[in-house]
């Protein structure tokens, strides 16, 4: 009997109905990032051992709206678009891990399941969310130019509540879009024991970057962000914050697999007794 196939679930005997085509998958998008500063407590309370705060700026946040058109190599997706368009926001934070600085999704919300599940396996901490925001147009009234002037909104809502929104005006231009979302990414993966008895099946700090990547010129300006509390979500945690800036940009690239840096060891692979502490 043939083994069932497919990169994720379900796994099915021709891997067509899995959530999730296998990698690579190359994306192209529009990013709109609000930088700001917080307490650099209230980014430490985000970073599991053994990550510690970035050495420059520690406080400093990113929480970056994004519209992507994502495929396989395939391609097939392309023409089908409800299976490669999907909005998501995410907050980055930076960290220290063995002396390097690397970039953190600490949360993450998206709007296809397809785009979670992918998220899940890169450690992506994905939920479910409804994301909005301004499209720059070329002809026509009915959105903003890429140009000083154009103004831009964003939200983001959970469960039938705003937890975000910001507010973005060109300008001018910029040699970066910011600086948090600017080194690789350390993400956390991990999966609990069916037990529920507080060990993890899978714990893995893993890294991972893109290739063929394409950058479109930097839009900066005046930037204006409200966090809303909420009783399913924590953005409020960062209380008073200060404004760095606001960038657009168009962005493309690819993605594969990545590297693990640290593994935690799986006790339900030794066959070890869990004494129900937490890992």
């Amino acid at each position: 009997m043939a083994e069932p196939r497919g990169l994720m679930y379900p796994r099915t005997p021709t891997g067509a109905g899995s959530i999730l085509p296998g990698p690579p998958w190359h994306y192209s998008g529009e990013m709109l990032t609000v930088e700001f500063r917080t307490d650099p407590a209230n980014v430490a309370e985000l970073l599991p051992g053994p990550l510690e705060l970035a050495d420059d700026d520690p406080g400093a946040v990113a929480i970056i709206w994004a519209e992507w058109q994502s495929c396989s190599d395939s391609f097939e997706e392309l023409l089908d678009p409800a299976r490669s368009q999907y909005k998501e926001v995410f907050v980055v934070v930076r960290c220290k891990y063995e002396g390097a600085t690397y970039s953190r999704a600490a949360y993450i919300w998206v709007d296809k399941d397809f785009a979670m599940a992918r998220g899940h396996i890169q450690g992506y901490p994905k939920k479910m969310a409804d994301v909005w925001m301004t499209r720059p147009v070329t002809i026509g009234k009915a959105g903003p130019r890429l140009e000083p002037g154009g103004r831009f909104g964003a939200t983001v809502s959970t469960w039938g509540r705003r937890i975000a929104d910001a507010r973005f005006t060109i300008t001018g231009t910029a040699d970066s879009a910011g600086f948090v979302n600017g080194h690789p990414m350390l993400h956390s993966r991990f999966m609990p024991a069916i037990e529920m008895d507080g060990r993890d099946s899978l714990s893995e700090l893993v890294t991972m970057g893109g290739h063929d990547v394409e950058l479109g010129p930097v839009y900066s300006g005046d930037a204006e962000l409200v966090l809303h509390e909420t009783p399913t979500e924590e953005l409020t945690r960062f209380g008073d914050i200060e404004i760095i800036g606001g960038f657009y940009r168009q962005v493309g690239n690819s993605m594969g697999g990545g590297t693990t840096v640290h593994a935690e060891p799986n006790p339900m692979a030794s066959g070890a007794a869990g004494d129900g502490a937490g890992s």
